[in-house]
């Protein structure tokens, strides 16, 4: 068996999804992150998923090493792509073998997964209100943006602002609720500092991303102003980019990206080595439903996995949901805030392949929003 053909859609709101299919007709899923680089991304997706033209696609991890060890390699183009191939290899295998991908990483680990829900909250919202809907739907933790444009030293009305929503929620549901704070990197070590130890009273499940990646040094400065666990991860590009975080045991909880981390198995490598430093993992997982069913995979076979982001109902500028691609729906129906583990070989889903056809056809624009502080200077989004 070999890879014979593949195709590469551009999909509304920010999907890229890849199809590689075998010469016996077995069709394997991936996705990639969109974003302004996203022709850049169909190109180098174009000529990898060529290199894969005769290869056998069970040879999942020697295909990995030779399109991941490139003399440049890294970074978040090369890895996203890499990522949706390597997706799409481990749907081909688990269709062939007729078990779900877990069943070939170890087996599962657990029963069911929990998931939690994104409200907003970095704009003027009513976000009690928003918390009680996913209440009502059965969710019993949500994650929430702490604020909007923030300069390096600002006005403490913008934290306290930050303070009156979640404690608006904690008054309207009570401690039991579950409230992750996500700083986004927009918050800068001064102010991150006076954040972190302002939402301290509020028993907050984590506080996400208080500072950008790429000042990790500060994790520990805005560490000894709260007890709250804090998160990071989404925006490393390989389990290479854990090894500070790793060693120096300030990070609590870790956010892999299955859609940025080089695929289903760097995944489960780079939670698993949390594990043996005693954290936890929470992936990043806010695309479309393809990266949704790989990371459930990984999910399903990984004990440190405490909840799984997901963003089943959000229509980004009033555009498609994951679900509107998927013709088996019911494997991301939650119940009580647990989804079941995949039960259908490979990813488990069935894409509704012709109404990715229709909306591809119609193009793909996807920029994020260019922020600016009150003096005109870049605000981080």
């Amino acid at each position: 068996m070999t890879i014979k053909t593949f195709k590469i859609y551009q999909v509304k709101p920010r999907w890229i999804f890849i199809k590689l299919v075998t010469n016996d007709g077995v069709e394997g899923w991936g996705e990639m992150i969109s974003g302004t680089k996203t022709e850049t991304v169909v190109s180098g997706a174009n000529e990898m998923a060529n290199f894969l033209i005769g290869r056998n696609p069970f040879d999942i991890e020697i295909l990995w090493q030779e399109l991941y060890k490139s003399f440049f390699r890294g970074g978040p183009i090369n890895s996203t792509i890499v990522s949706g191939i390597e997706m799409a290899l481990w749907d081909i295998k688990g269709k062939m073998l007729n078990v779900p991908v877990y069943e070939l990483l170890g087996g599962k680990a657990r029963e069911k997964i929990k998931v939690y829900s994104w409200i907003g909250g970095d704009r003027p919202d009513d976000v009690v209100r928003e918390a009680l809907d996913r209440k009502t739907r059965g969710f019993d933790a949500i994650k929430m943006n702490a604020t909007s444009e923030l300069h390096y030293i600002d006005s403490y009305q913008k934290i306290q602002s930050v303070v009156d929503r979640v404690s608006s929620i904690r008054k309207e549901i009570g401690d039991d609720f579950g409230i992750a704070v996500d700083f986004h990197g927009r918050v800068h070590k001064p102010m991150a500092k006076v954040l972190a130890a302002a939402l301290e009273p509020y028993h907050l499940m984590f506080l996400e991303e208080v500072v950008l990646p790429e000042n990790e040094e500060a994790f520990k400065q805005v560490a000894l102003h709260t007890s709250t666990p804090l998160a990071t991860g989404e925006r490393l590009c390989s389990r290479w980019a854990y090894k500070n975080i790793f060693c120096d045991g300030i990070i609590d909880i870790i956010q892999p990206d299955v859609a940025l981390t080089g695929g289903i198995l760097e995944t489960r490598k780079i939670i698993a080595a949390a594990e043996s430093f005693d954290m936890a993992a929470a992936p990043h997982a806010p695309y479309g439903p393809i990266a949704l069913a790989a990371t459930l995979q990984v999910d399903a076979c990984s004990p440190n996995v405490f909840i799984q982001e997901q963003s089943l109902g959000i229509h980004y500028n009033k555009g498609f949901d994951l679900l509107d691609f998927v013709e088996n729906k019911e494997v991301f129906q939650y119940n009580n805030g647990f989804v079941p583990l995949p039960s259908l070989p490979g990813l488990g889903l069935k894409i509704d392949e012709k109404l990715v056809k229709k909306v591809s056809s119609e193009g793909l624009i996807w920029t994020n929003p260019k922020w600016k502080n009150y003096d005109g200077t870049h605000a981080e989004w």
